[in-house]
This record gives C-alpha cells, sequence and structure tokens, in this order.
C-alpha cells in the first residue's frame, strides 16, 4: 500500500504535524486525516527504495534501556508522546534517536504504538511489536514493557557472559597461532641456516620443522590467503539455507560447547514463549513468533511441526514431546503448566534453571580453559624450542662430519 508524507495542522490546538499515512490513494489519505480531525497543509506520495527499510539496527543494551525507561515513565502516568520525546533527547545513540523521533511522529498522527514500532523491523523484532500490541489491548502496556525489560535485560546478560567466556580463550590461541607462524618465519629459517652449514644429518624433529618452515616461507602469502579464503567461505557457506541447517544441528553435538549450545537455544525458547503468553498473545501466534526467534534452524523445523499439531487439537506438551530436541525435563513442566493453567510460571522457572546451568557450566569451563590454553601454547611453543636445541647436543658430531 502507498505511503504519503503530509504536513497538517490539528483543528483543536492549530499545532503543526508532520507524519505519514497508508492509503490506497491520496484521496483516501486526506479523507483519513480529516477523520482525525487534521487539516491537511500538503501531502505527497513516498517513494519507497528498493531494499531498504525505516531505521536501522542498535545495540542490544539501547533497547533495554529504551524499554525500561519508557515502561517507568508510562507506569509513572506520563502520556506516550511526552515519553518518547524525553527519550528521544537524552538517547545517545543516533540510529536509535531518529528511530525514536520517526515512532514519536507516528504516534501524534494517530498511529498505535506497536504500529509505529513495527515499522523499523530493525531494531524492534516480532517479538517486541507483538508483546506491546497486547499490552495495548489489554490496558497493560507499562507491565508488558517492564516484563519485556527483564526478557532483554537477562538476554544480554547471557550474550555478555558467553562472550566473556570465550574472549580469553580465542586471544589466547589467537597469540599462540601468530607466536608459531613469527617463529616458523623468521627464527626458524636462521637456525636452519646455520645448522645446514654443518653439512651433518640433523635430527627427525628439527629436519621436520625446518621443512615446514620452508614451505611456510615461501608460500606464505599463498597460506594466509587460502585461510582467508577458508574462513570466509565457512562463513558464506553457514548463512546459506544448506549450510546452517548443517551448522545448527552439528553445532549442538559438539563434545563441550554443544550443551551450553543447546541450552541457550532452549533458555531462549522458554524465555521468549513465558513472555508471550503471560502477555496475553495467542498461543498459535507465540509459536509463530518463537520460531523466528529461537535462534536454531532444527528447533525452529521442530516448532512448526508442533505448531501444525497443536492446530489439529493436540496438547503443547505431546506435540513437542515428539522432538528429541527438546528434553523431558521441559515436556514434564510444560505437562504440568498445562493442567494447572500456569504454563507461563513453568517456563520462566524452566528459563531461570537453564540460565543458572549456563553460567555455572560457562564459569567451569572458564576456569578449565585457562591451564588447558597456558598447556597448549606452552607445549607448541616448547616443542619449536625444543626440535631447534636438539642438534646442539649433537653439536660435535656435526662439526666432526663437516672436518
Amino acid at each position: 500500500m502507498p505511503s504519503f508524507s503530509y504536513v497538517a495542522r490539528d483543528s483543536a490546538t492549530g499545532r503543526e504535524i508532520r507524519s505519514s499515512v497508508d492509503a490506497s490513494s491520496e484521496a483516501n489519505a486526506i479523507a483519513a486525516l480529516l477523520n482525525r480531525n487534521l487539516l491537511v497543509v500538503s501531502i505527497q506520495e513516498k517513494i519507497a527504495k528498493k531494499g531498504r527499510t525505516s531505521g536501522g539496527s542498535v545495540r542490544l543494551q539501547d533497547l533495554v534501556i529504551f524499554t525500561r525507561q519508557l515502561a517507568t515513565m508510562i507506569d509513572a502516568g506520563l502520556a506516550m508522546v511526552q515519553s518518547l520525546q524525553a527519550l528521544a533527547e537524552q538517547t545517545d545513540n543516533k540510529v536509535m534517536r531518529d528511530v525514536i523521533k520517526d515512532v514519536t511522529t507516528r504516534v501524534e498522527g494517530g498511529d498505535g504504538f506497536s504500529e509505529a514500532l513495527q515499522k523499523h523491523p530493525k531494531v524492534f523484532n516480532k517479538l517486541y511489536y507483538s508483546m506491546t500490541a497486547a499490552g495495548e489491548k489489554g490496558g497493560l502496556l507499562a507491565e508488558i514493557l517492564g516484563r519485556l525489560a527483564t526478557y532483554l535485560e537477562n538476554t544480554a546478560r547471557l550474550r555478555k557472559k558467553v562472550k566473556s567466556a570465550m574472549m580469553y580463550p580465542t586471544a589466547v590461541t589467537l597469540v599462540a597461532i601468530g607466536i608459531t607462524i613469527f617463529l616458523l618465519v623468521k627464527v626458524v629459517p636462521v637456525f636452519g641456516d646455520i645448522f645446514t652449514s654443518f653439512h651433518g644429518k640433523l635430527p627427525t624433529p628439527t629436519q621436520y620443522l625446518i621443512n615446514v618452515s620452508n614451505v611456510l616461507k615461501g608460500y606464505f602469502l599463498y597460506f594466509m590467503g587460502g585461510t582467508v579464503a577458508v574462513v570466509f567461505g565457512w562463513f558464506y557457506y553457514i548463512k546459506t539455507p544448506a549450510g546452517r541447517t548443517f551448522w545448527d544441528a552439528q553445532r549442538i553435538k559438539l563434545p563441550i560447547f554443544g550443551p551450553i549450545a543447546h541450552k541457550i537455544c532452549l533458555a531462549r525458547f522458554c524465555r521468549t514463549m513465558a513472555s508471550l503468553v503471560r502477555s496475553g498473545v495467542p498461543i498459535l501466534e507465540v509459536l509463530a513468533i518463537v520460531q523466528n526467534t529461537v535462534g536454531n534452524v532444527i528447533m525452529e523445523a521442530a516448532i512448526k511441526t508442533a505448531t501444525t499439531d497443536i492446530e489439529r487439537g493436540e496438547g503443547i506438551s505431546n506435540a513437542l514431546s515428539k522432538h528429541p530436541v527438546f528434553p523431558t525435563m521441559i515436556i514434564r513442566m510444560i505437562t504440568a503448566g498445562e493442567q494447572t493453567g500456569k504454563i507461563d510460571a513453568m517456563l520462566e522457572r524452566v528459563a531461570d534453571f537453564l540460565d543458572e546451568e549456563i553460567e555455572t557450566t560457562l564459569s567451569g569451563l572458564t576456569s578449565l580453559i585457562e591451564p588447558l590454553l597456558i598447556v597448549f601454547l606452552g607445549v607448541v611453543v616448547g616443542g619449536i624450542v625444543i626440535c631447534m636445541f636438539l642438534p646442539i647436543f649433537k653439536l660435535s658430531e656435526l662439526v666432526s662430519a663437516k672436518h
């Protein structure tokens, strides 16, 4: 449907309003504005740019702050427009500020809050505007925004813990690779030239290391180019439907990190579903939203199949129990929630339990990874040093062989 940008004046207050309205024609747009008691000064059809959306992406932390502050302001009795204007003035993120201003203009023009949010899908996903729409319909917008802020805070905290846990091993691994390449390209060839000048037979480990160093030094640019190509090729592959399906199926089966990735997806499923059910969103719409936010293709397919079974009259627990990706503990808690009518509370408890397990596992893994990485670094660097010093113990034989 075409969109028209307009300048109008409120017939009651005389205040100028600049916004946009969706209508099938310019005449219908003017008629819709007149029904809102707005006198049209100028109106023009927007020319949409293909492939572009309103607004842009913002950090999760900025979205958390916006949601929590908006919930507090509305709960305190401030009007929606006044609250949005205050938030637009105090935010430091330019993209977020522009998005809030646009939402404010749309709300001033008569759009609903959730309807205005829906114009910015890069900032406010389907979960966000579905919950706000349910809050607007039920007259519980402040409470829903508070729940949404809590949900986003939990998500941000978990994401931060995962990143913190992975930062140290990633840094140490990169340092180990950098040191190893430096030794092989710069240091080993110097020792190799010295040992070769004796024309003696070097120990097998030393000779093997020198051969590796010569190959790496001679083809260093090809090696780096190939490594970059493999890395970019892998990331490109996992963005394709087939690659994403393969990676999502394998990453939850990895020896150490697989259970963590699986629990993160399950916690997101439980917490999102609990928030939506508690907000009054219909169960089929809840499953459609959760399907798009769970973050794993295998779980998405399972939820989609379960949704079809639920449409046919099956219970939620029975439909999900057919898929092994959902553990027995979650199925039993959902069953208890269905029987008691408190499925949202049960899912919230499961999400809290999974978050605690993830945090405990990450803490233990971090403590375990540190000594393992130190040992790994010591073995790699120490192995290279030992290989270089082995010929020194046979230096007298090499000198004798030379003479």
